[in-house]
């Protein structure tokens, strides 16, 4: 395939509302019918999904492209992707999940998110297909209709490449009805144990059931995870790709410099060394789609591509006016490890002063060990910490259980439990200026989503649509 002349790309129309609940320009019915599915939860399996996309005509059969699972590093890598195949001339779409401050980005062209306008239609033409397999399947859960919304609106926007996340696990995941060329898994660690289940091995069964007959497969797992990767790809007679980390020159405030053997130092404006694993796994991926003669990207696609990744809301640094704020979703161990190594290396770069930790997480998550975690960074144990309640959902954890918990894993007491996010918030960047440290930002997505609409002028332009 090659690359395409001129991009085509979705409207970059904005809303100027940046609360994240009601959106000014989506019409109410379309969205607020999408955002009620949210309460049924997760419900793995396919044949919803299935009956859904047949009644779209089964658009996820026209697209070529990548998809990514794996416990943590799936959106980094599929951001790397993208931009180095855009680097390319190749025209590309994403579904991230969660999106961090609109749905409009949980279906992007050449990393823009789609026109309210166009969501509104794409939206309501997926809620009318899905209304036949309700009576017999149930209802199709938010995350389906997305998925298939995404399917369908890069399907007519004839991309060159998908880049698509899985949303949980893999093998009931409603993007597994995709038949990708490449199958890539990042890394294997315990979340969602009750749907994953709770060994590494289990979980990395129910990742690796993504690589299917006559794909190219890439990860970046080690260990048992690795193991049975390897088995799966085996079976199907599939072509693995292991990609271990590549190394690390050095890091700053502006990313990491990497040491490929063949293209020399690589400049990824990211945070934290364990993106080193991710660029590995994500040039990885690129080498499959060639090898699958989807997609080919040369030298200078790759180093201008890594170069120009952009992750919001995952260890991003923000300094607003003279405040030094770092934003991270960390919402599993792994992660709130990973944030924690990666603070206390850029602590000399950072303000000298105590920091403040703005945490609030979801109750269904391992709090005592995301919390034990991120303690693991002498720093952010003496921190000022603050505990806030993650807003609309259910599933988030009170405050002051969260500040609780925060005493018995650290044995000192928390410095303010605020259910109110504005309060909250307020609260935190006072007590960062009076200290003259850093405010870091942790524990959820969807918390960071809201923070960041307050806190990034451009985030609370785009709105909720």
């Amino acid at each position: 395939m090659s690359p395409t002349s001129a991009s085509r790309r979705a409207s970059t129309s904005v809303c100027s509302t940046r609360k994240r609940s009601s959106p000014s320009n989506v019409p109410a019915d379309a969205l607020a019918r999408i955002r009620a599915r949210g309460h049924i939860g997760i419900r793995l399996g396919l044949t919803r999904m299935r009956v859904l996309l047949a009644h779209l005509d089964d658009p996820q059969l026209a697209l070529r492209g990548a998809l990514i699972s794996g416990t943590n590093g799936k959106g980094s890598v599929a951001a790397m992707v993208a931009s180095i195949l855009g680097a390319a001339g190749y025209s590309t779409s994403q579904s991230p999940s969660p999106h961090l401050h609109s749905y409009r980005e949980r279906i992007t062209v050449d990393r823009q998110p789609i026109a309210a306008d166009d969501l509104d239609a794409l939206l309501e033409e997926v809620l009318q297909a899905s209304e036949p397999g309700a009576a017999e399947h149930g209802p199709a859960t938010e995350f389906e209709l997305l998925t298939a919304a995404a399917y369908l609106w890069s399907a007519r926007q004839k991309v060159d490449v998908m880049v698509m996340e899985v949303g949980l696990g893999g093998r009931l995941d409603a993007s597994n009805t995709w038949d990708a060329d490449v199958a890539a898994i990042t890394n294997v660690g315990l979340d969602h144990e009750e749907f994953l289940g709770r060994t590494i091995a289990s979980v990395a069964a129910e990742k690796a059931a993504i690589i299917k007959l006559g794909q190219q497969a890439v990860s970046g797992a080690r260990g048992e995870a690795l193991r049975v990767i390897r088995a799966r790809a085996a079976e199907l007679d599939v072509p693995l790709t292991v990609r271990p980390p590549l190394p690390v020159l050095d890091m700053d405030r502006s990313g990491i410099r990497l040491d490929h053997a063949r293209l020399g130092a690589l400049h990824l404006p990211l945070l934290g060394r364990h993106q080193a694993a991710n660029a590995a796994v994500a040039l990885g991926i690129i080498d499959a789609l060639d090898d699958a003669a989807v997609a080919r990207a040369d030298g200078e696609a790759i180093r201008s591509g890594l170069a120009r990744t952009r992750w919001p809301g995952r260890l991003e640094l923000l300094d607003r006016d003279g405040q030094t704020i770092l934003l991270d979703g960390a919402h599993n161990p792994d992660g709130a490890l990973a944030l924690a190594a990666t603070f206390e290396e850029l602590a000399g770069s950072l303000p000298a002063g105590r920091p403040t930790l703005l945490v609030g997480v979801m109750a269904d998550k391992e709090v005592a060990e995301i919390l034990r975690a991120l303690a693991g960074s002498e720093s952010l144990r003496a921190a000022r910490f603050v505990a806030v309640r993650v807003p609309d959902t259910d599933r988030a954890l009170p405050a002051a259980d969260l500040a609780r918990t925060w005493s018995d894993v650290t044995g000192s007491s928390a410095d303010a439990a605020i259910d109110d996010l504005d309060a909250a918030l307020g609260y935190a960047l006072e007590t960062a200026a009076t200290e003259g440290g850093p405010l870091v930002i942790a524990g959820s997505l969807y918390l960071v989503g809201h923070l960041r609409s307050h806190l990034v002028p451009e985030a609370a332009g785009l709105g909720d649509a």
